[in-house]
């Protein structure tokens, strides 16, 4: 058909039940290497200029990978949810990541706190206007 335009392949396909059966390479390697990044940074933090350690590496797998499946269940479930709500969940997870690795900077809990909650509404901000002008 001449007239047809091209469709954009599809990501993911869904079963009778509406689950996801297939998942990219690329859509588990971008949490993957974000969460590489955090749990480097977050162990470098939590190292605080001392030698580096079984516990320093430890923890820095453990908050990465934390981080990653974060990420990865919020790419997953978010474009279900409503552009409001997607944009909400997309401004909490990175207040709530921003304040830890703030936190362990040793800075008051108040500071660290405001900073996040300053982080999270601007990136729902973005994420909400992202969403919105690019709606179908």
């Amino acid at each position: 058909m001449a007239h047809a335009a091209p469709t954009a392949p599809r990501r993911h396909r869904q079963s009778a039940d509406g689950a996801m059966t297939h998942v990219s390479k690329s859509a588990l390697a971008r949490p993957l290497l974000m969460g590489l990044v955090y749990g480097v940074y977050a162990a470098f933090m939590n190292r605080q200029t001392g030698p580096v350690d079984a516990g320093n590496v430890f923890y820095g797998i453990l908050c990465g990978a934390v981080f990653a499946a974060g990420l990865f269940a919020l790419a997953r479930i978010g474009p279900r949810l409503k552009r409001e709500v997607h944009a909400a969940a997309y401004g909490a997870f990175a207040g709530i990541t921003f304040g830890y690795l703030y936190s362990l900077a040793g800075e008051s809990v108040f500071k660290s706190t405001g900073l996040s909650l300053l982080v999270g509404a601007g990136v729902a901000m973005v994420a909400f206007y992202r969403y919105y002008t690019r709606e179908d």
